[in-house]
């Protein structure tokens, strides 16, 4: 007898290690007769079975594993489908797999068949979801009558649960369900009870501590969540608070959650725990235009460098290295933002910039300093407003000059596209305007620029991307001379025309003096198609106009551009290149070569 175990054993041991080896690639058949394509797709996306047999290294152990929970996966997606009497054998080399015992594995198989009876698709009888709020939308296929696809009873409890919440009861939850299938008539009675609980208000926000505590202060957490103690209940206001925090910066996660029970006196404390992002960052950038050169740029951040989620930025920029744009332009900036100062939504910053630009028309460098108040109204509309110092040395047509100028920028920017670095959809808006005063030289004026773009993906797979841009500016005020150079419009070069030479568009005041203009047009097509994955193509135009006078109505002059150019997608946005031509006498002769990340626009 001890040897008649032994045997046993040594036969058991040797099935199963044979049945971890890595198997041949199995056939699974799945599909059932008369059903739509797209049903059969979703059997086979919800089949162990059918992704167990794709992995290379899938034993027989691990393919009869997968077969014999087949049976709840699929009899899951048939509920799901509405189909409450159907039937599934699954077949592992002609053997049922229920009947097949884990040690006495097969050592290899080949085939697993999967035969699928779904029977009659129900239809709902009875679709009750009660109490409800008044708000509450439940699924418009929840309904008598209806497909009784078990995955609308879970969105219709969802719903119910939520529109509770919405009114301002955290703790509404599911009381209980009672579900009941008449096989004979082939309908489904769903009916679930919930339990709103009491209306409740938001109470403190709780900072807990993990194993290494934030850098921010407690106080500015809070402060910066903005959570509204003493105000009903809303996951919306909640997941505001939450978002407040993220947009900082500051923080690698953010978490809030509600205290189980609430207080007595009717409110619902909420905790946060958030883990530190690093506090320091650095990034470099590089682009290269055939007339402007080569141009680099970095920057130096700090997500809290007062202990308050204040983020500090240093910027700096060498461009026109190489180029025929004027000379070399130097910039370095530096600002400081601090949020949360006095709402929730409204931050406060200051600024200074110095910059030494060397243009084909003229040169100037200038000195700048400022603050102001950053406000955040949604999700998608933000504005700023400040006040600045602007000291000016200019050198151009009209003479060497010096102007100092007080200036009050003012910026609204509405943001909807899917992604800031290469869009696919949605519209982009930014108004800025800018009143200044000029104390030594008595004259005043504004600048406006409107920068508007749309985005339009269609097609077979969303393949190809129409994107449009349209900009608009004007100064008004102030004679030519008491204007910065910089301040006025030029067209030309990347940003307004491609394939015109860098800033070649002015205004002639007289002969041998030309200056920027008052008001500008630019217009930008561009119809952006995938070749590959990863590889696009992209057919471009632009066209540009330069006025003399701020309305556009004076003497101007128009230029236009076109070429191709093709984007290499990576995970921090497209790299670009353009190979454009002006639409003149110059066209399909002379071509100027753009090269950055990032689209267009």
């Amino acid at each position: 007898m001890r040897v008649s175990l032994a045997k046993t054993g040594l036969i058991a041991v040797a099935a199963l290690c044979l049945a971890t080896l890595p198997a041949l690639a199995a056939e699974v058949r799945l599909g059932v007769p008369g059903a739509s394509k797209a049903f059969n797709t979703t059997l086979r996306s919800g089949s162990l079975s059918v992704a167990t047999a794709a992995q290379e290294d899938a034993t027989a152990q691990d393919l009869l594993a997968a077969a014999q929970a087949d049976y709840a996966r699929l009899l899951g997606v048939l509920y799901g489908e509405g189909f409450y009497s159907g039937t599934i054998s699954i077949r592992v080399d002609g053997r049922e797999a229920a009947s097949i015992p884990p040690l006495a594995a097969p050592t290899e198989i080949e085939r697993i068949e999967i035969a699928i009876e779904r029977g009659p698709r129900f239809t709902f009888g009875r679709a009750e979801v009660a109490p409800i709020a008044p708000a509450t939308k439940l699924p418009p296929e929840f309904r008598p009558g209806a497909d009784a696809r078990g995955t609308l009873i879970g969105s219709a409890a969802r719903a119910g649960v939520t529109g509770w919440r919405d009114a301002g009861h955290a703790k509404a939850a599911v009381a209980g369900q009672d579900i009941l299938a008449d096989h004979a008539r082939a309908t489904l009675d769903a009916a679930i009870a919930l339990a709103p609980g009491p209306r409740l208000r938001f109470g403190d926000l709780q900072v807990r501590r993990g194993r290494t505590p934030s850098r921010v202060r407690e106080e500015r957490i809070r402060a910066i969540a903005g959570l509204p103690t003493g105000e009903t209940f809303s996951p919306a206001l909640l997941d505001k608070s939450a978002n407040r925090l993220r947009r900082t910066g500051a923080f690698r996660s953010v978490r809030l959650t509600e205290a189980d029970t609430p207080n007595p006196d009717g409110t619902l404390d909420i905790e946060t725990r958030v883990s530190d992002a690093e506090p320091r960052r650095i990034g470099v950038g590089a682009e290269l235009s055939s007339s402007e050169g080569i141009t680099l740029s970095g920057f130096w951040l700090h997500r809290n460098v007062l202990g308050g989620a204040e983020r500090l930025r240093i910027d700096a920029l060498i461009g026109g290295i190489g180029g025929d744009s004027g000379g070399e332009d130097f910039r370095l900036g530096i600002r400081l933002d601090r949020p949360a100062t006095f709402t929730p939504d409204t931050g406060a910053f200051v600024f200074a910039n110095i910059e030494d630009n060397n243009e084909p028309d003229y040169s100037e460098r200038k000195a700048e300093i400022g603050g102001g108040l950053t406000h955040i109204f949604s999700d998608t509309l933000s504005g700023e407003a400040g006040i600045a110092f602007r000291y000016s040395e200019i050198s151009d047509d009209l003479g060497t000059r010096t102007l100092s100028h007080i200036l009050l920028p003012a910026r609204l920017t509405w943001d909807r596209r899917d992604d800031p670095l290469n869009p696919t959809k949605g519209l982009y808006l930014d108004l800025s305007a800018t009143p200044f005063v000029s104390p030594d030289k008595g004259s005043a004026g504004s600048r406006f620029f409107v920068d508007l773009r749309d985005y339009l993906t269609f097609g077979e797979g969303r393949r190809v991307t129409l994107a449009g841009r349209a900009q608009l500016g004007s100064v008004a005020g102030g004679d030519f001379i008491d204007l910065p150079a910089d301040m006025l419009f030029w067209s030309g070069g990347a940003g307004t025309v491609r394939g015109q030479g860098y800033q070649n568009l002015g205004v002639d005041l007289a002969p041998n003096i030309t200056v920027g203009g008052r008001s500008f047009l630019g217009f930008s097509g561009e119809v952006r198609t995938m070749v590959t994955d990863s590889i696009q193509a992209v057919a471009f135009a632009d066209a540009g106009f330069i006025g003399e006078e701020a309305a556009g109505n004076g003497r101007g002059e128009w230029q236009g551009g076109a070429g191709f150019g093709a984007r290499y997608l990576t995970a921090v946005g497209p790299i670009r290149v353009d190979l454009a031509t002006p639409l003149d006498g110059d066209a399909g002769t002379q071509f100027e070569i753009y090269i950055g990340i990032g689209q267009a626009f």
